[in-house]
């Protein structure tokens, strides 16, 4: 039987030492990945917010002065082109930021796509590495 020499041991120590500081090291840029994944969408959720209220406050101003329109017609001549322009200007404002809020909802990238990404990577390294 061969009998192990104190070197032999330090170096086992040593290397079970750098694994750890490796897997160590690998949790903290998962969760650092984690964590930019959830800021972003979280910022994403508050971008969709204010668009979505910025499309309601031009459709209303749209639909008020479409009423006012409406009232006016039976009025002078000039007044009609002005509220009309303006009235057709918040509607197409409004249906616009509508879409865009619309598009920009069904265009949503996964939630942690970048972090599932690093995951695989590493699941895959590892399976390799046996």
């Amino acid at each position: 039987m061969s009998e192990k020499t104190p070197g032999e041991s330090r170096g086992l120590l040593d290397s079970l030492s750098a694994m750890a500081a490796t897997l160590v090291a690998i949790a903290h840029t998962r969760l650092e990945l984690l964590s930019a994944d959830a800021e972003e969408a979280g910022t994403r959720v508050l971008s969709l917010l204010v668009l979505a209220l910025a499309a309601l406050f031009f459709i209303g101003v749209g639909v008020v002065l479409a009423a006012i329109l409406i009232v006016a017609i039976f009025w002078d001549t000039h007044r009609l082109l002005a509220l009309g322009a303006l009235a057709g200007f918040f509607l197409a404002a409004g249906a616009a930021a509508w879409a865009f809020t619309l598009h920009k909802a069904r265009t949503k990238p996964r939630l942690f796509a970048a972090s599932l990404s690093e995951l695989s990577k590493d699941r895959q390294h590892l399976a390799s590495g046996r």
